[in-house]
């Protein structure tokens, strides 16, 4: 059966977005990996990123009518996955914001489609919460509905309290938060890499210190 969660896992490997080592975290933890999306930064890479999004919302059979990314890594992720569901049959529109209001032209604080109906929100990961936040304001503003997150990796990983960030998304605004893959993808592909077991103990003691057991 094609394993389009571990195949994300290997893909952002060998690309170098995914790397091992000691890494400090915003919360001042020592991460024994990072993740960082912004380096899926040519044209072959994006359009693969875009296709497992693309798989991950087709197998959550979450219900929306269009896609929404905020600015700035929204934006390419949005476009990106809108482009990869039309490519398979999926033809639906697309929006992202603006940082400021531009007061000529078309004017607005958005691009592209209008904001209406179940609205699919597509970031990186979520952190803070900041970003799904302003985007959920932005889209109730507009008089349409947020359907729920897409993000690329669910870190797993408490935040100042018990819960994740993205468990924090998901109790404070009742929205399902989607991810492509999630902590335990990634132990369970270094479990299988012989070449990448090294960092398989590192990984699991962060997740045993720091995890939370999602729903």
């Amino acid at each position: 059966m094609f394993n389009f969660r571990q195949d994300f896992i290997r893909f952002a490997v060998q690309q170098k977005v995914l790397r091992f080592g000691e890494f400090k975290t915003k919360a001042g933890r020592i991460s024994p990996y990072f993740f960082n999306a912004g380096l899926f930064n040519d044209g072959a890479s994006l359009r693969s990123l875009s296709q497992f999004y693309a798989q991950a919302i087709l197998t959550s059979e979450v219900a929306f009518d269009m896609l929404f990314g905020p600015a700035y890594k929204g934006i390419t992720l949005a476009a990106g996955t809108s482009i990869a569901l039309a490519e398979q049959g999926y033809n639906v529109p697309f929006c992202y914001n603006r940082k400021e209001a531009k007061d000529h032209g078309e004017g607005g604080t958005t691009v592209g489609a209008k904001l209406q109906g179940r609205v699919l929100i597509i970031d990186d990961v979520i952190s803070a919460g900041t970003s799904v936040r302003e985007s959920i304001e932005l889209i109730r503003s507009a008089g349409a509905e947020p359907c729920g997150v897409l993000i690329a990796l669910d870190r797993m990983e408490r935040g100042q309290g018990e819960l994740s960030a993205v468990q924090e998304v998901k109790s404070s605004y009742g929205i399902p938060v989607i991810a492509i893959a999630t902590l335990d993808d990634l132990l369970g592909y270094l479990r299988q890499e012989a070449e990448m077991v090294q960092n398989l103990h590192a990984v699991q003691s962060y997740r045993d210190k720091y995890g939370v057991i999602n729903d």
